[in-house]
């Protein structure tokens, strides 16, 4: 049967709603708020709950629009129920209930992380299982993924993700916010080598990763810089960041090649490898991990770029996948803070009374 769905996402600064019948994306709406936030260095919580309040009911509006469709049309409604930042998530609930409420939509409140892991399948149909390096700006994990609703995590940060560890050492070298592509583009001009900079928990066995000591060697490489020449010129910012990148870069080419060992020993029919996440449009480390796989005969598949950040589509698709499994969820939805997708393994972030942070 033929399901269109409805996809809504808030959980951090983009405020999205998509239209996907299928695995056929008919609109996808991403309403940005860099600007917003441009002048604190960073996502205030409060200005973008208040964002997302105010321009969802129009960024739904242009995405049926767009798509040709009116509600009527509908199959159902999918929604960021979690993890994420619990005001923003909270606006995209409330709205999907009241529309749910006053259409009898069926409603589903999707894992946000589920979105970016399914979305391989959305954009290249992907047998099960496949392995997938989920890295954005507040996740960083290894998952081999069995079912919509089944997730193995075989490692992952133990602090900072990549793309949090891209904005801050941004913000070190006074570089613009997003600091993921401000990054990229100064290390396009500099020279890697210059600096030595570690390779966080490289020489300890496992898959799990580590990015704050990283983000403290550039504090302590750029103060010593300072402190000789009085400042930073762009070619100090520029060989910063080629130095700090290709750190990053070794990093997940060593901790991908032990997981996909991993995942090569459970002999699967189809062996893939999956990228999502907004690190996931990296070019460098896009590039890096091609080239792994290659070696290790193993598809690699990367979603386009606009499907790599925060979207809404990745969320009606998921919807789609669980709406088909006959799931579904009422008015009594609530918002997640945190919420694992591998519920079996143990916290790697520590827990609280909300629960596992990942």
């Amino acid at each position: 049967m033929t399901l269109t769905i409805l996809g809504i996402e808030s959980s951090c600064d983009d405020t999205a709603a998509a239209v996907v019948r299928d695995t056929e994306v008919l609109s996808s709406v991403v309403y940005g708020q860099t600007d917003l936030h441009a002048d604190f260095g960073g996502v205030v919580p409060e200005i973008a709950a208040r964002a997302h309040a105010e321009k969802l009911d129009h960024c739904i509006e242009e995405a049926l629009q767009n798509a040709g469709l009116k509600l009527v049309d509908l199959n159902g409604i999918a929604v960021t129920a979690g993890p994420g930042l619990i005001g923003g998530v909270l606006s995209g609930v409330m709205c999907a209930k009241g529309i749910s409420a006053a259409t009898g939509l069926p409603l589903i409140g999707v894992n946000h992380l589920a979105g970016h892991a399914l979305t391989p399948r959305l954009t290249d149909q992907i047998p099960y299982p496949y392995l997938m390096l989920l890295v954005s700006g507040g996740h960083c994990q290894f998952l081999i993924v069995e079912a919509h609703d089944k997730y193995q995590r075989i490692g992952g940060t133990i602090d900072d993700a990549p793309g949090e560890a891209f904005d801050k050492t941004a913000r070190i070298l006074g570089l613009p916010q997003p600091g993921g592509p401000s990054v990229e583009k100064a290390a396009k001009s500099g020279d890697p080598k210059r600096f030595k900079l570690p390779r966080p928990l490289l020489n300890q066995p496992g898959c799990d990763m580590s990015f704050s000591g990283l983000k403290t060697a550039i504090l302590r490489a750029r103060d010593s810089v300072v402190a000789e020449k009085g400042g930073l010129t762009v070619q100090d910012q520029a060989d910063l960041c080629a130095g700090f990148q290709a750190a990053v870069i070794d990093v997940l080419i060593e901790k991908t090649r032990r997981a996909m060992q991993l995942y090569l020993d459970l002999n699967p029919a189809k062996r893939s490898f999956a990228i999502a996440g907004g690190v996931a449009a990296n070019g460098a480390i896009r590039d890096g991990l091609m080239q792994l796989c290659a070696g290790l005969e193993t598809d690699f598949v990367a979603p386009p770029l606009r499907l790599c950040t925060d979207n809404a589509a990745m969320i009606a698709y998921a919807g789609i996948e669980m709406m088909r499994a006959g799931h579904r969820d009422d008015l009594t939805l609530t918002a997640r803070p945190r919420w694992p997708l591998d519920q079996r393994a143990a916290p790697m972030l520590g827990s609280g009374k909300k629960g596992a942070k990942a």
